[in-house]
């Protein structure tokens, strides 16, 4: 065997990544774990049945495991080979040539078998084309059968094999030809859907470049971006993708988004500001500076999270794996006890009840029911993740379709997390634009936020502070002085103009009445008289309205807002997006006090924040849910969901997609034992034979992962 590339050490310890052809259901995935377990100087092996992805932890055996997963009836690829050999960050398609070929071989034996059975009344003549097709089709099912015996984890492949075998012992060679052509044209079928549920991986994989344009002392050179470090300069030309995590160092471009965040309106880029690996650059050349390798931008963290949530187990996934494990052996004695008792006891012939055996072992077979979760855990995951909604797992995708109420932080969330300037109210002669423009001039050279909010209101009414700011002072918990002009200003809140003796009879009401509604009051004025009135608030989110009213067409029982700030702001706050309860002035310790209190009247609770500050809060809630996470990566990494932009419309969608998901899951159990009931009614009738137990069995393995599929697609209600 050729001698592979790619493989990463640690001391005498390998790790190693393999991609693993035709795992179609967890079944398969245990049966390859068994297997590679059981070579001498294996630490630990995990197939994630999700990605077809095995991870091993060896001392060298390299050319071992890949033998081992050929006794398996599976092909596998090293992937660090397979990428540095093709020089492509995604995943191997693999197609089941040599399968397919053979089951293609099988149906025509059967075709000329019936041809001939049909054309003669010597069936003899026709029973070497049935064995032809049962050895031409079954050759694989036999090679993963007989592995399944030697490692005592029973298997579909093996009841086929039996079921063959007891066929053609029974003198039923067309059916037993059946049965093996019926199995592995579904085989074929089952793998190729589910390698359509695999794709939303291959598809995140894809989107970053596996090359940049790296700007150097002698020039502009083309480097994979394995090779790149932090502090490199990138050249991103308009129309390409981002290749790595940076900030924008030289340039001015709007950057679509959507692959990160599932923003559907690209986002203005300048210096210094963030950029991330996979997003598209519009129409500016940008220059940035990197600031992560390729394996810790947010896109490989996403990635990685992405499989490890699928591979994860939801509760009903548990509970259908735990009745997996003691259903098979029952069955398997079932059906010895059905072929055996009754022709001894009584008297029967053996024949017709063996037959009934092997159809039981056929129909029995739990791969429907075994396969109805995790394929829709699968899809759901990865419909979300294209969304730029993260979701960390099985369990909390079911959790988050239970959920009832939800709690939301008030500043970043529904808010924008920031004070902007909200009036500008005149009192004096003085215009609007003047107020506004002595007032920046007094705050440009200011680092305090509500400074920056005045100065950023007035850039952006095109105002130019063109006057000269002298004579320039703090007053310390107050406001601030300055000659602007050639006039002396005062700007701050209602204690420096009570300090200065200036009238205030007048606006009393007014500022009352801002500070009702939740705002800021600063004062504008001379050594006379108040000139203006500013107001100042963290704004409500455009979106926040609507995404509470899509959250109680969708189901949601009670929204609550937990803030720390004054019970006037939650007020005015609530009033505006339509949250029926607040709670103000509350510490991390009350937020988390009233999640627990939440828990035991609703039981499903989630809470939205950004993931750090209400930590306990996030914990504590059913469902922790972080808001803007893509620039975050302590939200990414501690939230149970992540909303990757700031979003707020994604909370209905990722409510009604769970529970989308927990409508078909439980469809897909009930239609799974509904078969198996069916048909063994029918086997007890003599209504059943050999292979229409396949097709059924088969069948509604393939039913049951397309209607799972149907996650995928992107819910038109939400």
């Amino acid at each position: 065997m050729e001698k592979l590339e790619g493989v990463k050490k640690t001391g005498k310890e390998g790790q190693n990544t393999f991609l693993v052809e035709g795992v179609d259901c967890p079944n398969c995935a245990l049966k390859v774990e068994r297997r590679i377990q059981m070579i001498e100087g294996i630490k630990e092996a995990t197939l994630n049945f999700s990605t077809s992805k095995l991870y091993v932890k060896h001392d060298g055996q390299i050319e071992e495991i890949l033998q081992a997963l050929k006794e398996t009836g599976h092909q596998g690829r090293l992937l660090e080979a397979t990428r540095k050999n093709k020089g492509i960050q995604q995943e191997v398609a693999w197609y089941q040539n040599k399968k397919t070929v053979m089951t293609f071989i099988s149906g025509i034996f059967i075709v000329f078998g019936f041809m001939v059975q049909f054309l003669s009344s010597n069936r003899d003549i026709s029973t070497p084309l049935f064995a032809l097709a049962m050895i031409s089709g079954g050759y694989y099912v036999a090679k993963s059968g007989l592995f399944a015996l030697k490692s005592f984890s029973l298997d579909m492949n093996f009841l086929m094999m039996v079921a063959a075998i007891g066929a053609a012992l029974l003198g039923e060679w067309s059916e037993g030809a059946a049965v093996v052509f019926l199995f592995s044209v579904g085989n074929t079928l089952q793998v190729y859907t589910m390698d359509k549920t695999r794709k939303s991986i291959s598809q995140l994989m894809e989107l970053a470049p596996n090359e940049a344009l790296l700007k150097t002392l002698s020039g502009e050179i083309m480097v994979p971006v394995e090779e790149l470090s932090i502090g490199d300069l990138v050249i991103i030309k308009p129309g390409e993708r981002i290749p790595i995590d940076g900030v924008v160092a030289k340039g001015y471009s709007s950057v679509n988004q959507a692959p990160i965040t599932g923003e559907s309106i690209p986002v203005e880029k300048a210096e210094g500001n963030e950029v991330f690996a996979g997003t598209i650059n519009q129409q500016g050349l940008l220059e940035i500076k990197v600031t992560k390798l390729v394996e810790d931008t947010t896109l490989s963290k996403i990635m990685n999270m992405v499989e490890e949530a699928q591979a994860q187990k939801a509760p009903s996934q548990q509970f259908v794996d735990k009745f997996a494990k003691y259903y098979t052996p029952i069955v398997v004695l079932l059906a010895i006890f059905i072929a055996v008792i009754p022709p001894i006891f009584l008297g029967v012939e053996f024949a017709p009840w063996i037959k009934k055996a092997l159809i039981l072992l056929v129909i029995s077979c739990p791969c429907a029911l075994v396969i109805s979760t995790p394929v829709s855990i699968v899809s759901a995951i990865g419909n979300a993740s294209k969304e730029g909604i993260l979701i960390k797992g099985g369990a909390h995708l079911e959790e988050t379709g239970k959920i009832t109420a939800i709690a939301f932080d008030k500043t970043g969330t529904l808010t924008v997390g920031r004070p902007s300037v909200v009036d500008i109210d005149r009192t004096s002669s003085h215009s609007r634009e003047e107020a506004l423009k002595i007032a920046a001039s007094l705050e440009k050279a200011s680092e305090h936020p509500i400074g920056r909010a005045i100065v950023e209101k007035a850039a952006l009414e095109g105002i130019t502070l063109d006057l000269n700011l002298e004579e320039f002072e703090a007053i310390i918990g107050k406001g601030i002085k300055g000659k602007v002009g050639g006039e002396i200003y005062y700007l701050g809140n209602s204690r420096l103009f009570q300090e200065i003796s200036i009238e205030m009879k007048d606006i009393k009401e007014k500022i009352e009445g801002y500070q009702k509604e939740g705002k800021t009051v600063i004062l504008l004025g001379d050594e006379e008289r108040v000139i203006s009135i500013f107001t100042v608030a963290d704004e409500v989110r455009s979106m926040s309205k609507n995404a509470i009213q899509q959250l109680k067409k969708a189901g949601i029982e009670k929204t609550i807002m937990l803030t720390g700030d004054h019970p006037n702001t939650a007020a005015a706050v609530a009033n505006a997006t339509g949250i029926e309860e607040f709670k103000g002035q509350l510490l991390p310790e009350d937020k988390l006090q009233v999640i627990k209190n939440l828990v035991v009247e609703y039981k499903n609770v989630a809470m939205v924040g950004d993931g750090i500050n209400d930590t306990p809060a996030l914990a504590t809630a059913s469902v922790g849910i972080a808001m803007g996470a893509a620039g975050t990566d302590a939200a990414l990494e501690t939230a149970d969901i992540a909303l990757m932009g700031d979003d707020l419309n994604k909370l209905a969608y990722t409510v009604l997609l769970s529970r989308r998901a927990l409508k078909i899951i439980r469809e897909n159990i009930i239609f799974s034992i509904f078969i198996k009931v069916v048909f063994l009614i029918l086997t007890f009738m003599g209504r059943a034979n050999l292979w229409m137990a396949v097709f059924a069995d088969t069948g509604a393995s393939i039913i049951v992962i397309l209607n799972g599929m149907r996650l995928l697609k992107k819910n038109k209600k939400s």
